[in-house]
């Protein structure tokens, strides 16, 4: 078997390279099947696929762009002759009432205007009526309604077939298992819809899977597949999946004279009006296909602000009756296309391992790849987090590896391919000493990195000046990186006081640096010595307190070296400060070094007292707590922050018992959840935040 998927990876590689040169011809017909034939298989079934779903397509577009130019050499069983391959066995297989075929689509506008030119030729139409909606990444199933009842859910299965999955379908909170259908004057529905997992949810999943020892998987789209496929629809509940749906794929009426919706839109209207979670919010009727191109290359920008993930557009022609005089191959209807954006996942091979040391000492692997393009971002430097991520993904120097940027848009490695390995690969040697200055390492029994004990590693020293001088702490624009690495080397900077006595002479006989550009650096670090508080203490780069606990810390002293009176069970009273925390600032504080550090600012005139805090304590949010879950409208999430603490509040990171207000906007996910069962917590919108601070 394994020689085979060898062959069949191999024969992938070749065919990919000949469509990338425009070299493939009639003779690759049959090594085109077989190649998609296998990956079906390996995507339908196995759900563990061996290329990126923009390879697939690669794929099927030639061998669809041969079979049309030699019909002679089209087969019954080719795979553009069918909509695709079985899912699994595991559940009886049903017949759809109408086949679910798939969507043509296409990576380029060029192909839309093509699409639009048909549509406006077939419908004798000079402009045609559009409507837009996002595709989701999730795994597709139909749902039968008759009577108003939920009677039966189904995957998509071949198309024609599928797998009853009901019990599981029934778990999926935001599909109703009634809705009054009958007030349309409909009888049976069979409403099509993708299921889902949010990327929190689909994160976690992936947690409790390494934590397990597992391997994670790939993308959400395959969570939600394999979650319709477990047994236990007790199991499925607790995934927490949830449902879009999109189209009303057949229905019949109470009566003769009855009709049902006459556009695409009008369905989605109906659909969210009978409760279910149809993209009525994100879908957009939009006339001609200008229109279109524009609206999706907007929405492809929105995409890592979403909470699911989305793969690209859904293009429809929203007449009914256009869409009938249009009609459908045996793969997809002719009057809809999938425009998809910019691949998220690649293959590539790996390279080799550097070993980087982080300011507070922590040894990170960072793989090298060969460079591979990502979503418009070719990917070549990826890392691995700790030596127990190398080892739970069993990777070595010389593997296939699959990469994908996520929803944050940080490239990672989701697993090897051991299957194609050839036997040169290598294993990856962990270090036994720093990496840079060559100090012991230690692992501590609760933690996953290892670290460097010599706290004047220059590594350290180095991302501790890089961290100082960053734009989520000190925000020193003209001291990015690359100066501070440069001046580093050169003796010019070599402690962060020293950011405050820089040799500008000296910095003036550098390459690139004239007079305008020093003027430049000495504003911006002037300009920091007024910053406050709270970022001062995220620049300081103590361990486990990022920019919201640094808040924490700020909004709890006059002036920083008041910590330095806290003990570690006064600095766990503070609103979300658990003992790691704790035990961190507890002993930053205790370091004399440290303490020193702090005084040598404020002689070069650092602002270390919380002017803030006497500022906004006579704000009237004063001691109240906020939190913001989902999409604001209105306002940045930093901006609504700010509003927080500018009169007197505070932020919490969490819901729990502690927190006052939990301000709402749109696609609100399981913090919301929770602050419902809590009871105690005021629920507002974002239009109601703003009316308390008087910004309405």
């Amino acid at each position: 078997m394994k020689d085979k998927v060898k062959k069949l990876q191999l024969l992938t590689e070749v065919l990919l390279q000949k469509i990338k040169k425009e070299k493939i011809v009639p003779a690759d017909i049959d090594e085109l099947r077989e190649a998609l034939r296998f990956h079906e298989y390996r995507y339908y079934i196995q759900n563990d696929p061996l290329i990126s779903d923009y390879e697939y397509d690669l794929l099927y577009k030639s061998l669809e762009g041969l079979e049309h130019e030699n019909p002679d050499l089209v087969v019954a069983d080719s795979p553009t002759q069918r909509v695709g391959k079985g899912l699994t066995k595991e559940f009886p297989s049903v017949p759809h009432l109408v086949p679910m075929l798939s969507l043509d689509n296409s990576y380029n506008s060029e192909d839309l205007y093509d699409f639009d030119r048909k549509a406006r030729e077939q419908t004798k139409t000079d402009v045609i009526e559009y409507c837009v909606e996002p595709k989701f990444d999730g795994a597709s199933i139909s749902l039968i309604y008759e009577n108003d009842k939920l009677v039966r859910g189904a995957t998509r299965g071949d198309g024609v077939y599928g797998d009853d999955i009901t019990p599981n379908i029934r778990q999926i909170r935001t599909l109703p298992l009634t809705a009054a259908f009958s007030a349309y004057g409909l009888q049976i529905a069979e409403i099509r819809g993708e299921v889902l997992i949010n990327k929190n949810n689909f994160k976690k999943f992936n947690e409790q899977l390494m934590e397990q020892g597992g391997q994670p998987l790939a993308n959400p789209r395959n969570a939600s597949a394999g979650t319709l496929r477990i047994k236990d629809p007790v199991e499925v509940g607790r995934r927490k999946l949830e449902a879009f749906v999109y189209s009303l794929g057949y229905y019949s009426t109470l009566n003769a004279k009855q009709k049902g919706p006459e556009t695409h839109s009008e369905t989605l209207e109906m659909l969210w009006e009978l409760g279910f979670r149809s993209p009525k919010k994100e879908m957009k009727v939009l006339q001609g296909i200008d229109e279109v191109i524009s609206f999706c290359n907007e929405y492809e920008q929105q995409r890592d602000d979403l909470p699911y993930e989305i793969d690209g557009m859904v293009i429809k022609v929203n007449s009914f009756v256009q869409q009938d005089k249009m009609g459908m191959t045996t793969h997809h209807p002719r009057w809809a296309m999938a425009y998809k954006f910019k691949a998220r996942q690649g293959t590539s091979k790996l390279i080799n391992v550097d070993f980087q040391v982080g300011r507070v000492g922590s040894i990170t692997p960072v793989a090298k790849i060969e460079p591979v393009p990502i979503g418009g971002v070719t990917v070549s430097s990826i890392s691995l987090f700790n030596e127990d991520v190398i080892k739970e993904k069993d990777l070595r120097i010389g593997d296939t590896v699959l990469v994908e940027r996520a929803g944050d848009v940080i490239p990672y490695i989701v697993k090897s391919f051991p299957e194609l390995r050839k036997g040169t690969e290598k294993p990856i040697k962990f270090p036994k000493t720093c990496p840079s200055c060559n100090s012991d390492i230690v692992r501590a029994e609760e933690e996953a990195a290892w670290r460097c004990t010599n706290i004047n590693c220059p590594a350290q020293v180095l991302e501790r000046l890089i961290h100082f001088a960053s734009k989520d702490a000190m925000d020193i624009r003209g001291l990015g990186s690359a100066n501070i690495e440069k001046f580093y080397k050169l003796g010019l900077l070599i402690s962060i006081p020293q950011v405050y006595q820089l040799d500008y002479e000296a910095i003036s006989q550098l390459e690139g640096f004239g007079m305008r550009s020093i003027e430049n650096l000495k504003a911006a670090i002037e300009k920091t010595k007024t910053q406050p508080l709270h970022r001062l203490i995220f620049a300081l780069g103590i361990r486990f307190v990022g920019e919201t606990m640094s808040k924490t810390f700020a909004r709890a002293v006059d002036h920083v070296l008041d910590l330095k009176n806290f003990d570690e069970d006064a600095l766990q009273m503070l609103e979300d400060v658990g003992p790691k925390v704790a035990s961190s600032v507890y002993q930053f504080f205790q370091n004399e070094d440290n303490i020193e550090l702090i005084k040598n600012l404020e002689n070069l005139g650092l602002q270390l007292a919380n002017e803030k805090k006497k500022v906004f304590v006579a704000g009237n949010l004063k001691e109240i707590s906020f939190l913001f879950t989902g999409t604001l409208t209105r306002l940045k999430r930093s901006e609504a922050e700010e509003l927080v603490e500018q009169n007197g509040g505070n932020i919490v990171s969490g819901v729990s018992s502690k927190l006052n207000y939990l301000v709402v906007g749109e696609d609100a996910g399981s913090k919301l959840e929770k602050a419902k069962k809590l009871g105690s917590i005021k629920i507002i919108s974002e239009d109601q935040f703003l009316a308390m601070v008087g910004k309405n």
